[in-house]
This record gives C-alpha cells, sequence and structure tokens, in this order.
C-alpha cells in the first residue's frame, strides 16, 4: 500500500480535464496510456492505480472472516 506523499495541487480545464501531477504518477508507477481508477466517496475523490488483475487483487481479502468450523458446517448443508 502507498504511504502518503506530499500533497499537490490539480486544476480543472476548461474541457474538464486534470494534469495528475508528477510526484502522484511516480507513487502510482503510472506512465502515459496506463488506465487509473477515480472513485468518488463523499465529498472525496481517489485516483488509483487500475490493478493488472483484479482477481489477484481481491485474492484473499476475507481470510479469516469465518471460522473453520462454521465454514465446514455450511459446506455440509450443500450436501
Amino acid at each position: 500500500m502507498l504511504q502518503s506523499k506530499a500533497m499537490t495541487e490539480a486544476t480543472l480545464s476548461a474541457k474538464n480535464q486534470i494534469v495528475v501531477p508528477r510526484e502522484a504518477r511516480k507513487a502510482l508507477r503510472v506512465k502515459p496510456g496506463d488506465k487509473i481508477l477515480v472513485v468518488v466517496r463523499g465529498g472525496k475523490v481517489l485516483v488509483l492505480q487500475k490493478p493488472k488483475s483484479y482477481h489477484a487483487e481481491i485474492r484473499g481479502l476475507a481470510r479469516g472472516a469465518y471460522s473453520k468450523t462454521y465454514l465446514q458446517k455450511e459446506r455440509q448443508s450443500w450436501d
């Protein structure tokens, strides 16, 4: 996960475009042509590097959320 970097300012153009500041591009390790994700949460906008594989990014996300006994009981109920 990225550590906080110095906040830089960007200006919205008349065409509703922004230039991602150099510091942010370096932190995200993006280059021209790369896809990025723009997420709006409440009154905030997050710019994220688009993962190469969503599957790889979310794998293991729920690990430890359920106990083994719960999962065993749930799987047995399917039979």
